[in-house]
């Protein structure tokens, strides 16, 4: 027999449904993802912790589970909302059901909303922070003394503890990883482009890496607020005072462009979907992209260093969305080419780098 449930968010708004996760109740920031596939990825990218995401595509669970598309050891995401779970999953890569997943993790899901108005409802009021719950007494008093996603590091402390070797020892350059909640597609994609992978936990001095050998720094995705990140500005300064070549996606695009000395700042929803615009102002291509963020790089801020190039904007809404450095060798986009599954068309960003490090850009 299933168990009633209900996602209730701060400002009073209810909605009631059926858990099918877990049965502990869980408290976020509510955001929704309009891909139509690949929740296995969201569930499991460490971007999305603290945040309870809300799948757009109305059913969810078809094509089941399995132990290959992940992205990290574990679900990472607060919690999880469909319209409609599908126990009845038909995958040959399949090897179980996405409720018993969730039931194994311990995470609340819930079925049986009206997701469409739920996501109408985020983009008029903006992000709020909500739960699932199996008793709606003092939902609204414990939501409102849950911790806001502004000025939050959460990067500390989903990192890494100690360094790690990531794939087969090969003649490349070697590239520090700073995990700030590094997603396995991005090493994975940094391997097959030639480099030597060693993962870092987010506080790493530069000169430890560079000891190691590092010829290319890479920043990775990661959840939380960017600024709280107060150490990856400093990270920053010390890139461009060695000169290193680095490369710095989501999270790490937004510590690249407050260590510059831009600014940041929160969207109203986010962008989260595999499906966004970017035009490529460089080369003058538009490239459809994977993105999961809730904060963005501020354009007026960098303007006030012509150094600073922005090189990509999102086609939605105009925001920043890559920047790079006229003297340094340091480059970022704030949407995932990594994505899997997910568009490709913008997977050249690893070979770029490649050859920014091999010193053959």
């Amino acid at each position: 027999m299933s168990q009633k449930a209900y996602l209730i968010l701060e400002d009073g708004t209810e909605f009631e449904g059926e858990g099918f996760g877990g049965d502990s109740e869980s408290i976020g920031e509510v955001v929704f993802n309009t891909s139509m596939s690949g929740y296995q990825e969201v569930l499991t990218d460490p971007s999305y912790n603290g945040q309870i995401v809300a799948m757009t595509y109305p059913m969810i669970g078809n094509y089941g589970v399995n132990g290959d598309d992940v992205e990290s050891d574990r679900v990472q995401v607060a919690g999880f909302v469909v319209k409609e779970y599908c126990g009845s999953y038909s995958n040959f890569r399949a090897t179980g059901s996405l409720a018993d997943y969730l039931k194994a993790s311990g995470m609340a899901a819930i079925q049986g909303i009206d997701t469409r108005m739920l996501t109408l409802h985020i983009r008029d009021k903006g992000a709020l922070r909500g739960g699932i719950f199996f008793d709606r007494k003092g939902a609204v008093e414990r939501l409102r003394a849950h911790p806001l996603m502004e000025g939050l590091d959460l990067a500390s402390g989903i990192s890494c503890g100690e360094p790690y070797e990531f794939g087969e020892k090969k003649r490349g350059p070697g590239v520090a990883v700073y995990d700030f909640g590094v997603k396995r597609n991005i090493l994975r994609l940094l391997d097959s482009a030639g480099f030597n992978v060693r993962v870092y936990p987010a506080k790493t001095p530069l000169s430890e890496t560079i000891k190691k050998g590092a010829k290319g720094i890479f920043l990775s995705n990661g959840p939380g607020d960017p600024d709280a990140v107060e150490y990856g500005r400093g990270l920053i300064r010390d890139i461009i005072k060695e000169g290193i070549p680095a490369f710095g996606i989501c999270l790490g695009h937004q510590i690249m462009a407050l260590g510059l000395g831009g600014k940041t700042y929160k969207l109203k929803f986010g962008h989260r979907g595999a499906n966004q615009p970017v035009k490529n102002l460089i080369t003058g291509r538009i490239e459809i992209t994977s993105q999961n963020h809730g904060f963005a790089a501020d354009y007026e801020s960098l303007k006030a260093f012509p150094d600073v190039e922005v090189t990509h904007v999102n086609l939605n809404d105009g925001t920043v969305e890559g920047l790079r450095h006229k003297k340094f060798p340091v480059f970022s986009v704030q949407y995932h080419p990594e994505a899997d599954p997910g568009p490709h068309d913008s997977r050249y960003l690893f070979d770029d780098f490649y050859r920014l490090v091999a010193g053959t850009a």
